[in-house]
This record gives structure tokens, C-alpha cells and sequence, in this order.
């Protein structure tokens, strides 16, 4: 499993960088996270004080979703040529720098500018964790490992939803500047703490099979690294399928991180706070989906992580329809719907991430990521403008149903990828 790990203490000492990886680059995806999603909290208290609707609120999800989609996109490519940490660090200090000034703002031209450049600089998170993560982890413990270093999404969520639901009573402006200064201090600490490959601090390369060999693509020609990428990631129908398949799977996600909030107190009549924790039951219960739908894929379905995605979009889906149609019961049954499709949505985005990085092996992880990623903020133009719109004109009821359908044609699409082999590295020459 691990190239040239004969001895105890170097296995030690590869277990100990590989933990201290993993668990620093989870806080700071955590952290990023927290300062991506604090605008759903604080939408009550901008409309109020700043008169901004829905629609204009829908569209600056929007226009933050397609430029974090762009920006993953395109740095999956750039992050090849720069160390990782450097990248991650530098992306979460533009990002606390973005979230300080939008909370001193009041004008919405200056916010809008604001949060869309913030989108980018978010962009900057995901691919070198793509990158980095694949090159201390062994292909065959890929969902496992990745699914638990997933979990820092619905953390980060529920730390900034809980967290900012209490800020945001004294003022919308604070859910801004206090967890922005906070994540200054993050990127110091990625930077200080982490390094980018196992040779780095000393330790073979891991090895993933005879047929594959590590090398470093500096010393590559960059005319054959674009052929290995064309090859693994754009040629790759899997790849393009899986992509396809995310853009429905974030449009169920962000329904309800981004209005989630706004939702259950116009909708259900709920407290700003009580709907927080109802909210944060939602990013628990999807911590719990990610840990199990991937021990599930490495334990029963041999890594084949996209057989069980079709599974779980089912089931998210009908949950989902289950809380449109129950919304004026009782305050548990819609909590009981929140959390079962949280578990299944965030269980779905794990495993889609994981074979992602496996079916294209991991030189082009951050490349095949980044092309998900674009298609799954894409999604952001349904549920932010589109939704926004949908509510100012008709009513919370009748645009859910949007939701809904999107969810069933996530689930059909997955299915054109039913036959993709666990990985592809039997494909690498």
C-alpha cells in the first residue's frame, strides 16, 4: 500500500504527517467554508436595513456561485505550478479580507463587487486540497478518508450558522467581520503547519500499483501533461457525466444552505435562531451521511462510489418533497426531512468528489475537480437569481417544487455512469 514503508518509524512518521495533513487542511476548509455561507444568516438584516430583495440577493448568490465555479475551474489547472499551501493560505486570507469589508459596507454596488471577487478567491480552497490530499492518501482508502476530511463542509456550516444566527441579532454586519478576522489567523497556521508531498518532508511517494508510475510534473513536458489531462478529465465521458450529476446535486444543497434561514422563518414562522440549529441538524446529519456513505462504498461496493450516489439522490429527492408537502405540520416533521436529506445530499457530494479524484487518477485530481466544480455552482443560477425571483413573485410553496424535480434528474443522470470502473489508473500508460 505505502512505496518503500519497511521499517516502524518511517511508517510512524508517514502516518503522523498524513493525520497532521489531513486535520490542518480540514480546519481550513472548514474556516473557508464558514465565510462562503454566512450571507444566508445575515439576509434577514440586510433586507431590513438596507431595503435589498430577494431577486438582488438571489443574484449575488448567483454571481458568487459562477465565479467560485470559474475559479475552481480554472485554478485546478494553476494550482500545478504553485506549492499547495501557499495556495490554500493566500485564497482564505482574500477571502477574511473580502468578508471584513463587505460587513462595513451599505452600498450595493461596493457589495455586489465585493462578494463576486469573493467567490473567486473562494475558488482558491478546494483545488490544492484536491491536489495535496490524494498524494497522502492510498487510492483504495480514498472515499474513507476523504468522506471523514468532507465533513469540514457541513462543519464549517454549522459553526458559521449557529455562530453568525447569534451575531446576527446584535448586528447583520458582525457576521462578517468576527469570523473574517478569525480565518486571518487560519491561513497563517495552514501555512506554518502543513507541506505538500510525502518527499517533502523526507518520505517516499506512494505508490498506487505497477502500472503507474509518480513523477513530477515539473520535469514533464507541459504539451504531455495537457495530453494526460485531456485524456483523464475532458475525454473522459465518466468525468462529464459525474459533473452533469453535481449541477443537480448543489441545487438541492444550496436551496437550503443559502435560503434555508430566510425560508423557515417566512415559511414556517420560526425564530432566526431556532431555525439556526434546525439548520445546523441539516449540515449535522450530512457530516453523518458523508462518514457512512463512504465507509459503505469501500466496505460493500468496492470503491464504486457513484453506485451509491444513485442510491442516495432517490432518497434526498423524495425527503425533500417530503418537506415541501409537509411544511405546515408540526416543526419535527420538517426537521426529520431536513436531516434525512442533508445525510443523503451530503453523502452524494462526497462520493461524486472521491471519484472524481479516483477515475482520474490523482495527477489530474485537482483538473477533473475543478471541471465538477464549475458544473455544480453553475447551479447557483437556480438557486439564486432564479430562486430569488421565483419567491418575490410567487410564494415559497410553488418554487420549491423547482427544487424537487431537479433532485429525480440528478439521479437519472448518474445512472449513464453505472459502469465506470472504481479508478482509472489501469487506463494511465
Amino acid at each position: 500500500m505505502l512505496a518503500l514503508l519497511e521499517d516502524s518509524t518511517v511508517t510512524k512518521k508517514f502516518k503522523y504527517w498524513q493525520v497532521r495533513t489531513m486535520l490542518v487542511t480540514w480546519v481550513g476548509y472548514a474556516m473557508f467554508f464558514a465565510i462562503r455561507k454566512n450571507l444566508g444568516v445575515a439576509m434577514p438584516g440586510i433586507q431590513s436595513e438596507l431595503g435589498i430583495t430577494k431577486e438582488q440577493l438571489g443574484i449575488f448568490i448567483s454571481l458568487n456561485g459562477i465565479m467560485y465555479g470559474m475559479s475552481r475551474f480554472a485554478n485546478g489547472f494553476i494550482v500545478h505550478k504553485f506549492m499547495a499551501r501557499n495556495f490554500i493560505s493566500c485564497g482564505l486570507f482574500l477571502c477574511a479580507i473580502c468578508n471584513i469589508i463587505f460587513g462595513f459596507s451599505s452600498r450595493l454596488t461596493i457589495m455586489g463587487v465585493i462578494w463576486v471577487f469573493h467567490g473567486w478567491v473562494q475558488g482558491m480552497g478546494w483545488p490544492p486540497n484536491a491536489r495535496l490530499l490524494p498524494h497522502w492518501i492510498p487510492p483504495k482508502e480514498l472515499a474513507t478518508k476523504m468522506a471523514r476530511w468532507t465533513t469540514s463542509n457541513c462543519i464549517g456550516a454549522v459553526v458559521s450558522i449557529i455562530a453568525c444566527s447569534y451575531l446576527a441579532t446584535w448586528s447583520w454586519r458582525s457576521v462578517f467581520y468576527i469570523p473574517g478576522t478569525i480565518a486571518i489567523l487560519v491561513a497563517g497556521g495552514i501555512w506554518l503547519i502543513i507541506r505538500d508531498t510525502p518527499s517533502s518532508v523526507g518520505l517516499s511517494e506512494l505508490s498506487v500499483g505497477e502500472n503507474y508510475e509518480i513523477t513530477d510534473d515539473k520535469k514533464k513536458k507541459s504539451t504531455e501533461y495537457k495530453q494526460f489531462i485531456n485524456k483523464m478529465v475532458f475525454k473522459n465521458p465518466y468525468i462529464w457525466i459525474i459533473s452533469i450529476a453535481n449541477f443537480f446535486v448543489y441545487v438541492l444543497r444550496f436551496a437550503i444552505l443559502d435560503w434555508g434561514l430566510i425560508l423557515l422563518k417566512e415559511w414556517k414562522g420560526m425564530a432566526l435562531k431556532n431555525a439556526g440549529f434546525m439548520l445546523a441538524a441539516f449540515e449535522i446529519f450530512g457530516a453523518v451521511g458523508i462518514l457512512l456513505c463512504g465507509w459503505i462504498t469501500d466496505k460493500y461496493f468496492d470503491g464504486r462510489g457513484l453506485h451509491v450516489c444513485i442510491i442516495t439522490m432517490i432518497i434526498a429527492s423524495f425527503f425533500m418533497f417530503l418537506f415541501w408537502h409537509t411544511i405546515t405540520a408540526p416543526a419535527w416533521i420538517s426537521l426529520v426531512c431536513l436531516i434525512c436529506s442533508g445525510f443523503c445530499i451530503y453523502g452524494t457530494q462526497s462520493l461524486i468528489i472521491s471519484a472524481a479524484s479516483n477515475i482520474a487518477t490523482k495527477r489530474a485530481s485537482a483538473a477533473a475537480n475543478g471541471l465538477v466544480g464549475i458544473w455544480g455552482y453553475a447551479s447557483t443560477i437556480v438557486t439564486g437569481w432564479l430562486f430569488g425571483r421565483l419567491i418575490d413573485i410567487y410564494n415559497w410553496q410553488i418554487s420549491f417544487k423547482l427544487i424537487i424535480v431537479t433532485g429525480f434528474f440528478g439521479a437519472i443522470v448518474l445512472t449513464f455512469a453505472w459502469k465506470a470502473k472504481a479508478t482509472g489508473y489501469d487506463k494511465v500508460s
